[in-house]
């Protein structure tokens, strides 16, 4: 059989989300069905390490698709002539998008549908072209899988899509994200805070991930406690980052508070594995990937009580309500005053994170491709 796959999120150096569920499935998959041949579809030059077995083919399909304008020519024309070429007994593709115009069978992966619930944080082009696009692409994909039962759930209420078409196919981590030596951990607080413990965010920085008011709990917890716990924040700067920085602008804290950027998957697992804790308060996700590396490198977890976020933590998170900084800086407060809770936390989050891992996601949509295919 062959499979086609829509590769254009594998970019080095650059692995974020969508990026690195596609590349952690489907290496499984050439891997688990040698004798299928996988056409790996790139939207510019392909980095070879993406290309981990003898049965896949890389193929470069102009033009790079980065812009609404772009997306419809890659999606609605130079794609469905790739598939014509090849031929596949199927396509997959785990970006949210699909092809409209394509014969081929497809499995389509969307993580979430936060341009609904969040609008006016997304570009107007960006949001015009989901809106009209996203429940055409939900319609034409013959199954489709997504991260969670709350985007399931989400989906079918929002787009009355069958929940039968839908099959849940979670997230999991890169196997470095393993807990740390005490001696290990100080290490990494010596390069990075003067050794001292600190609060860690990690994601794209816009106003959907609540960095204003993290920032502002910060300043509340650093007054009420004195502690001496540093934050710092992990993420490339994605758009509307004014909030961002007047909040920085204003706080009393500004000098323990890091901005560290794009982190590298190298640098990744030790500065979330020595973090004192990963305060992720973010308004709205699908899955909330952070949240599973914090539990799989024995860091406690101070989360949201909304969307997706108590599904994946369970029992193993502090659950604070986004909206009330209050709420968020009584979190850090009680994690730092009552060691115990911490550490239960973390014994919490190695039970809950037995649930996720990448084995159990691509057999999910191992067994989808297998009812596709002719």
């Amino acid at each position: 059989m062959k499979i086609a796959v829509n590769t254009r999120f594998l970019l080095p150096g650059r692995l974020e989300g969508i990026g690195r569920y596609t590349l952690e499935v489907v290496q499984r998959l050439a891997a688990c069905r040698p004798d299928d041949e996988f056409i790996f579809f790139f939207d510019r030059p392909w980095d070879p390490t993406f290309i981990t077995a003898p049965n896949i083919t890389p193929v470069a399909v102009f033009p790079p698709a980065r812009h609404p304008i772009l997306w419809y020519i890659w999606f609605e024309v130079a794609l469905p002539k790739q598939l014509e070429r090849y031929k596949p007994d199927v396509f997959i593709s785990l970006d949210g998008y699909c092809s409209l115009s394509a014969k081929t069978p497809t499995l389509m992966g969307i993580h979430d549908i936060a341009h609904v619930h969040y609008p006016r944080q997304i570009p107007l082009l960006v949001r015009s072209y989901y809106d009209f696009f996203i429940p055409r692409y939900l319609r034409r994909a013959n199954h489709i899988v997504t991260v969670s039962n709350f985007s399931k759930s989400d989906i079918v209420q929002y787009y009355d899509i069958q929940p039968d078409r839908i099959s849940i196919a979670p997230n999991g981590v890169n196997s470095h994200f393993k807990p740390l030596s005490a001696a290990a951990q100080q290490q990494v607080r010596l390069q990075y805070t003067d050794g001292q413990p600190y609060f860690f965010y990690l994601g794209a920085i816009h106003p959907r991930k609540n960095l204003e008011r993290l920032i502002h709990a910060f300043d509340l917890f650093k007054t009420r406690t004195g502690a001496p716990h540093q934050l710092l924040l992990g993420g490339r700067l994605a758009w509307q980052t004014g909030g961002l920085r007047e909040a920085l602008e204003k706080t009393s804290y500004r000098q323990d508070i890091r901005l560290l950027g794009y982190v590298s998957d190298e640098v990744l697992p030790s500065l979330v594995g020595a973090a004192f804790a990963l305060t992720y308060v973010s308004l709205f996700e699908g899955f909330g990937v952070p949240l599973l590396e914090a539990m799989y490198t024995d860091t406690a977890v101070i989360t949201a009580d909304c969307s997706a976020m108590p599904e994946v933590v369970g029992d193993a998170a502090l659950l604070v309500d986004p909206f009330r900084t209050e709420s968020i800086a009584a979190a850090m407060e009680l994690l730092v005053n009552t060691p115990t809770l911490r550490e239960e936390l973390i014994q919490r989050g190695r039970i809950q994170r037995q649930q996720y891992h990448w084995d159990l996601t691509t057999a999910v949509i191992n067994q989808q491709i297998d009812k596709l295919l002719p």
